[in-house]
């Protein structure tokens, strides 16, 4: 019988440290209950004492998911534990995953404790952490450049205090496949009880080694990974979950191992991540790339027409891709809307959510002639914003673009239900557009990014707009969709400013793992 491999999703704790990538708490439940239907085991939902917001929205996904083991990342001190213990308290599995730094450079520099003072305190967060769960992670912070003799001696303790899953995380990058696997291969053997535990990686990809060093400590013995979707993440990101779950699937040889992934579930996932944070997939993105699929040489070509497994080592619908087909039109009724939102897995929280829905779906509808699934994600991210977090919003663009002539655009919009006018000239008509908002909002924020990507093909697709603003070291991402460009990047600045109003800045952590 093959062992079982744990796959530890942090895209909603990790993954939202990429810049700009944070979510809203309706944005996470969204991604929550995507990961529950893919079947992952642990969903580490954020990191409890960082701000109100993320206890709440650790609380709302441990109401909400039942299938998967809710996590919350806390420092080793007691404060932290206790807000991830109350955190976890409505799941009906609950985690609680305490860390504290290793290697010597973070004890002497960052932490300022001797050895002796970090194994104790180690020592103490499993007290602290049993009080609210059996289910301990303990994690190494900076394992990658530890001294071993070390790991070997905290891991010992926090095995002996209660710790069930034993973490050794590359925090930095900075282990090579063969290194990090003899690591593995040595803790296993000889830290005690060490067949009492799970042993977990979590390796980020400031080498691009991050799948490869995961799969290598796989191969020594960890059987659990810690990854996220798209390998989002900060820095250079995290180990993909769809390129280690794939790798284990497609090479059964190998890996003597089983996920339970349901691997239909993750194109779905990557769009859904894709969409929510405004990070784009690059087309040559291994699994769920647009073109992971694709074959333009007339020899493979050839060779996938006479036999498939010629040259693909996977099925395009074994990982959820297939064709775009036209779902709905202008005719189709609110059951059958919200029938095929229920099929893409999209849950509306209430009759008002799908109401509300159903309208923008009637005006896109009477727009575009062929509406397609990534349609409905787009749209149904429009709506999953609460009243209280749109303090801006459009209501009225006019925008004048003539050859030779400067662009000139003119907007109303409602700031805390007030309705304002703004006009300015740009160069060119989102330039246009965003200088008029400003004309009424004075945000004071930098624009850092500006992102368009085709939704479906056709000239009459929607389009996708990304921006990205920064202000008191605050880094947001706004996301606006239509199939006017002008309007999408006016929905996605706005999105953004209201990022920026409503957000709450998180605490500074001790570091990470």
């Amino acid at each position: 019988m093959k062992q079982h491999l744990v796959i530890f999703d942090t895209t909603l704790r990790d993954g939202e440290q990429s810049p700009g990538a944070s979510m809203t708490r309706e944005e996470k439940i969204r991604v929550a209950r995507q990961l529950e239907k893919m079947r992952v085991d642990v969903i580490e939902a954020g990191f409890a004492a960082a701000s109100p917001g993320d206890f709440e929205s650790i609380q709302a996904i441990a109401h909400a998911i039942k299938d998967s083991t809710i996590c919350s990342l806390a420092r080793a001190n007691e404060n932290d534990i206790n807000r991830a213990g109350e955190a976890i308290k409505p799941a009906k599995s609950g985690r609680i995953h305490t860390f504290i730094a290793t290697s010597p450079i973070h004890m002497e520099k960052k932490l300022r404790m001797s050895p002796d003072q970090v194994v104790e305190q180690a020592v103490k967060s499993i007290g602290w952490a049993r009080q609210y769960t059996d289910d301990i992670e303990f994690s190494a912070e900076d394992a990658g450049r530890s001294e071993i003799d070390f790991l070997c001696r905290i891991f010992e303790a926090v095995i002996k205090a209660g710790a069930r899953t034993i973490n050794v995380p590359d925090t930095v990058g900075y282990a090579i496949p063969f290194q990090y696997a003899e690591t593995m291969r040595q803790l296993i053997e000889r830290v005690p009880n060490s067949d009492k535990v799970i042993w977990s990686v979590h390796c980020h990809n400031d080498l691009g080694l991050a799948v490869s060093n995961s799969l290598a400590a796989v191969l020594a013995g960890a059987r659990q990974v810690e990854c996220t979707i798209n390998g989002l993440g900060e820095r250079a990101g995290n180990a993909a979950l769809e390129e280690i779950v794939m790798a284990v699937r497609t090479r059964p040889d190998i890996f003597e191992l089983e996920t339970r992934i349901d691997t239909t579930q993750i194109v779905p996932a990557s769009k859904l991540i894709s969409q929510i944070t405004g990070y784009p997939v690059q087309p040559n993105k291994a699994v769920v790339g647009a073109n992971a699929f694709a074959h333009e040489s007339g020899i493979h070509q050839d060779g996938v027409l006479k036999h498939r497994e010629t040259y693909e080592i996977m099925r395009a619908q074994d990982v959820g891709w297939s064709q775009n087909k036209l779902v709905l039109g202008k005719h189709s009724g609110r059951n059958a809307f919200k029938s095929r939102l229920q099929e893409l897995g999209i849950e509306l929280e209430s009759d008002e959510a799908v109401n509300a829905a159903f309208a923008r779906f009637k005006e896109l509808a009477d727009r575009k002639h062929e509406i397609f699934d990534e349609d409905l994600h787009a749209l149904v991210s429009d709506e999953v914003v609460t009243p209280d977090q749109e303090h801006y919003k459009l209501l009225y663009s006019h925008v004048c673009s003539e050859t030779g002539e400067m662009p000139h655009a003119k907007v109303i919009l409602s700031v805390g239900g007030v309705e304002q006018k703004g006009e300015a000239g740009g160069g060119g008509p989102v330039d246009a557009t965003f200088k008029a908002i400003e004309s009424i909002v004075n945000s004071g924020a930098e624009l850092m990014l500006y992102s368009v990507n085709a939704i479906t093909t056709g000239t009459d697709a929607q389009g996708e707009v990304t921006t990205r603003l920064t202000k008191a070291d605050r880094v947001v991402n706004g996301n606006g969709a239509d199939t006017d460009i002008v309007i999408a990047s006016a929905r996605s600045y706005l999105n953004a400013l209201n990022k920026l109003h409503s957000s709450l800045d998180k605490v500074k952590a001790q570091g990470d793992v």
